[in-house]
């Protein structure tokens, strides 16, 4: 039987097939954002293992408000950022982590997040859509990924097209800002300390299932040991 496809081979053909419709200005404006982001992110700011994570609260777009200590009560804790319900990107990782990482992490005693800044009432778009069986769940203001380290704003071009769209990203998010949270996968012990994170300044690059259930597991085969 053949081999699924990875992630970010599932993501580089859906660009690929995606820039040969794409109209030429926008995708220049698409291609060199992410440029920027890749050249210019700090990563000495971004989140790292080893890391203590002090309380937090994010808000599920079904259950509602939810503690750093709730999320941790039964094992360790995934959480996947994201940036809005309507981009393209993330309605392919997250279908994909629904896939290929949450039954792993169920099985591993673990809870999986999506996060996103985007409000309640707009984010509850994409679990309904794909009715994704995980936790999706609003970072109110940025305030955990402006934490993380892990935020950009749209740079000048990018602005402008999406207010010449008539989709400026605030009102898209809810958030009446310019920034999005980097696409980030975090795991978290249940002593409150990263084991693992990853940060793509390119929003078409994500996390791959298998390096974060390799992280829960060495967490797991520590806590057996």
């Amino acid at each position: 039987m053949a081999q699924a496809q990875s992630l970010n081979q599932t993501l580089a053909k859906f660009q690929a097939k995606r820039a040969l419709t794409m109209p030429a200005d926008r995708l220049k404006i698409n291609v060199d954002q992410r440029r920027l982001l890749v050249e210019t992110a700090d990563r000495s700011a971004f989140v790292k293992a080893g890391d203590t994570v002090g309380p937090f609260e994010l808000t599920e777009v079904d259950a509602g408000p939810l503690s750093l200590s709730e999320l941790l009560k039964n094992g360790p804790l995934v959480l996947i950022f994201f940036r809005f319900a309507g981009c393209p990107v993330c309605n392919i990782a997250l279908p994909y982590y629904s896939q290929h990482l949450g039954p792993e992490l169920r099985r591993l005693g673990t809870t999986l997040v999506g996060v996103s800044p985007q409000v309640p009432q707009k984010l509850r778009d994409i679990k309904d859509r794909h009715q994704l069986d995980f936790l999706i769940a609003t970072d109110a203001g940025n305030s955990l990924g402006r934490r993380f380290g892990i935020l950009y704003s749209f740079d000048e071009a990018s602005r402008r097209l999406s207010v010449e769209s008539r989709s400026p990203i605030g009102e898209v998010t809810g958030t009446g800002t310019w920034e999005l949270p980097m696409p980030t996968a975090i795991v978290i012990d249940q002593a409150g300390t990263v084991r693992f994170a990853d940060v793509s300044p390119d929003w078409l690059v994500r996390t791959e299932p298998a390096d974060i259930i390799a992280a829960v597991q060495a967490i797991t085969a520590r806590t057996a040991a």
